[in-house]
């Protein structure tokens, strides 16, 4: 006897699995911001120029958040999609840009890497378009859940190269704890 599950229980599978995914995608993304030291009250990043179009620092910290909600529900819906095609690619493309998101933070705040930092979110833009387009064959709604995430790295990319513009030796304004010497 084959029966199909009613649109109850489907809702609860979903939840089920957002109830795991949002929180793991928002504590991941909130441990290696805090772990690089990110935002305006690091001292390096505070004694960079920045361009005009910097949001106050307030508006980093409620946008990621928000962001990292939407894609984990897009995620959510995608690995629920038992059985559809594509799943694993896009899964997988989701979770490489993903990883790269969590390497930025280090590698700009903490690294003082601006430019390997561009690189970085410019082959996570890349693979976030490719995430877009797989989680849209598999699920429309995912896609359009990850089109913020995609228009704020645009923007944070354009930020990075502008700090990295306006500060041409900023790897030099603060010393890294390896170069760090102890005077006596």
């Amino acid at each position: 006897m084959s029966v199909l599950a009613s649109q109850g229980q489907l809702r609860m599978s979903f939840l089920r699995v957002a109830l795991v995914t949002v929180p793991l995608i928002l504590f991941l993304g909130i441990l290696s911001g805090a772990a690089a030291g990110s935002g305006f009250s690091n001292s390096w990043f505070a004694a960079l120029a920045k361009p005009a179009a910097m949001p106050p620092g307030w508006a980093f910290p409620v946008a990621w958040t928000i962001l990292y909600i939407l894609i984990g529900f897009a995620l959510a819906m995608v690995i629920r999609a038992k059985g559809a095609g594509g799943r694993g690619i896009a899964i997988g493309l989701f979770v490489a840009q993903f990883v790269l998101n969590l390497a930025w933070s280090p590698t700009f705040f903490a690294a003082h890497k601006m430019g390997v930092a561009f690189a970085i979110i410019l082959l996570m833009i890349l693979l976030t378009i490719a995430t877009i387009l797989a989680f849209a064959r598999i699920r429309s709604r995912a896609a359009v859940l990850m089109l913020p995430y995609l228009l704020w790295l645009c923007f944070a990319a354009y930020l990075n190269h502008a700090i990295e513009a306006l500060n041409p030796n900023a790897e030099t304004l603060a010393p890294t704890a390896s170069s760090t010497q102890v005077q006596l």
